[in-house]
C-alpha cells in the first residue's frame, strides 16, 4: 500500500517592500531640515514674547462642531480629516487654532487676567491640492489678543508680524503689509444689497479672486445672475481706497517703526469670523511673489460659546511660507549642528577614558559625541567634517597618560594642545 505524500510546504508570499516616501503632503525633517524649522520657531517665539505674549497649546483633536459655522464652510467640508472614534462620536486634526483658542478662553474668560495675550507654534491639517506653499500638514505660530476694543491692539499684532518678518533678516523692501477692514464690506454690501445669505460665500470668493479662472461667473451665481449688482459691488470695491480707521492704522504703526503697510481693500481674508481689520503680509520677490500670511479681529467668535462678545484680534504665520520666503531671498540659515565636538577614539583601550572625558565636558555644557565606530582616526575625522561638527580630540594611551589633549578645528585646521580642564573654555571663546 503507497504511503500518502506529505503535503509540500507552502512558499510564504514575499512582502512588498514598504516605501521610504511620506504620505502625501506631509514632510520629513531630517536634521538639516530640523534645523531650519527651529530657526523659524525661535524667531517667531523670541518676538512674541518681546511684546508680552504667553505660550499655550491645545489638542490637536477637536470635535468637529467646533468648526461648523466658526470657519468657512470649505475648509469644514472639503479640506479637514474629519473620523469617527470607537465611541462614535465625530472629531477632526485642526485645520487652524482660532477656534480652539476661542474655546479655551470662552471656558475661563472668569479667571483669565485680561488683556489675554497668547501664543502657539503647533502643526495642523487641511486635505488640500499640495502645491508650492500648500502642504497637508504644516506647522503655524498663532498670536492673539483679547480683551482690548481699540485700534491699539490691532497696532500690536501687525507690529508683531513685522518685527517677526525683520527678525528673521527680511528688510521692509522685501514684504509688504496690505490692511483692508470688513467693515467696509458689510457697508458695501448693504449699499448694493447683496443678500445676508450670501455674504460669507461672497467674501471667500472674493478672497481667492486671483487664483480662480471664473470668479465672475462664480460670482454672478451668488448674486442671482444680476451683471447690474455684480459691476456696482466691484466698482464700490475698486473706488473704496481707504478709510479714517484704516489711515489711523497707518500713522500708529509709522510711529512703531512700520512703514511698509499699504491699503488695500480688496483683502478680505476667507474665515467667516472676522469682524474689522484684516491684513496680509506679501513677499514683494518676483519670484516668490504671494501672500505669506495674516490675520485680522474677530469681536465675536466667543460670543459661540455662551457669555457676551469680547473684543480679539490674531494672526497666523506658516512655516511652508516663511521658509519659501528665506529661500527666494537667500535668508536660509547655514546648517550648524548641535554637537560642538567630536572624541574619536584611537585604540579600544581608550574607550573607557574617552567617555569619562566626554562625560566631564557635558558637565560643563559642551555637546559631545563620541565616535564608536573603529575606524582609522582620518575616516573618524572626516566622518566629523561631514556632519559639520567644529572640533575633534582623538584619545589614545598618550592621551590617557599625559592627560593633554589635542583640539583640532576643523574648519581652520588649527590645533591647541590643552588639558582637560581647559578644553570647554577654549571651545566657548572659539564659537563665541
Amino acid at each position: 500500500m503507497q504511503k500518502p505524500s506529505k503535503p509540500s510546504a507552502v512558499e510564504p508570499a514575499p512582502r512588498a517592500r514598504l516605501s521610504t516616501d511620506p504620505y502625501k503632503g506631509v514632510r520629513d525633517f531630517y536634521p538639516p531640515d530640523q534645523f531650519i524649522q527651529r530657526y523659524l520657531y525661535e524667531h517667531m517665539e523670541r518676538v512674541c514674547e518681546l511684546f508680552g505674549y504667553e505660550e499655550y497649546n491645545a489638542s490637536v483633536l477637536e470635535p468637529t462642531d467646533l468648526y461648523r459655522s466658526k470657519t468657512s464652510e470649505e475648509i469644514v467640508n472639503e479640506q479637514t480629516y474629519t473620523f469617527r472614534d470607537r465611541a462614535d462620536r465625530e472629531v477632526t486634526l485642526r485645520p487652524e487654532m482660532t477656534p480652539s483658542f476661542a474655546r479655551m478662553i470662552a471656558g475661563r474668560s472668569r479667571d483669565i487676567p485680561m488683556p489675554a495675550r497668547w501664543y502657539s507654534i503647533q502643526n495642523f491639517f487641511r486635505y488640500e491640492q499640495v502645491r508650492k506653499g500648500r502642504e497637508r500638514e504644516f506647522w503655524q505660530l498663532n498670536a492673539d489678543i483679547v480683551g482690548v476694543a481699540g485700534i491699539e491692539s490691532d497696532v500690536e499684532i501687525i507690529a508683531m508680524s513685522h518685527a517677526i518678518m525683520r527678525a528673521l533678516g527680511a528688510e521692509e523692501r522685501d514684504f509688504e503689509i496690505r490692511v483692508s477692514d470688513r467693515r467696509i464690506l458689510d457697508t458695501i454690501y448693504d449699499t448694493v444689497d447683496v443678500p445676508a445669505a450670501v455674504r460669507p460665500d461672497v467674501t471667500r470668493l472674493l478672497d481667492k479672486r486671483d487664483k480662480i479662472e471664473n470668479f465672475r461667473e462664480q460670482l454672478l451665481g451668488f448674486l442671482g445672475n444680476d451683471e447690474d449688482k455684480v459691476a456696482a459691488l466691484l466698482d464700490q470695491i475698486e473706488r473704496t481706497t481707504s478709510t479714517a480707521y484704516l489711515e489711523e492704522l497707518r500713522v500708529q504703526l509709522a510711529n512703531m517703526g512700520v512703514n511698509n503697510m499699504i491699503v488695500d481693500t480688496k483683502i478680505t481674508r476667507g474665515f467667516d469670523y472676522y469682524t474689522g481689520m484684516v491684513f496680509e503680509v506679501f513677499d514683494t520677490s518676483p519670484e516668490n511673489k504671494r501672500s505669506l500670511f495674516g490675520g485680522g479681529r474677530y469681536d465675536n467668535l466667543l460670543a459661540l460659546f455662551g457669555g457676551d462678545p469680547m473684543p480679539a484680534v490674531g494672526f497666523a504665520m506658516g512655516d511652508v511660507t516663511a521658509r519659501d520666503f528665506l529661500e527666494a531671498h537667500n535668508l536660509l540659515p547655514a546648517y550648524a549642528p548641535a554637537t560642538e565636538l567630536m572624541i574619536c577614539i584611537v585604540e579600544p583601550e581608550a574607550t573607557s577614558h574617552a567617555i569619562r572625558l566626554a562625560q566631564d565636558l557635558r558637565r560643563e555644557d559642551v555637546t559631545v559625541a563620541i565616535n564608536f565606530s573603529g575606524k582609522r582616526i582620518g575616516d573618524q575625522i572626516r566622518h566629523a567634517d561631514k556632519m559639520k561638527i567644529p572640533f575633534v580630540i582623538a584619545v589614545g594611551a598618550k592621551e590617557r597618560d599625559s592627560g593633554r589633549y589635542t583640539v583640532k578645528n576643523l574648519s581652520t585646521g588649527k590645533e591647541l594642545e590643552l588639558t582637560a580642564d581647559r578644553i570647554s573654555e577654549h571651545l566657548f571663546s572659539s564659537l563665541g
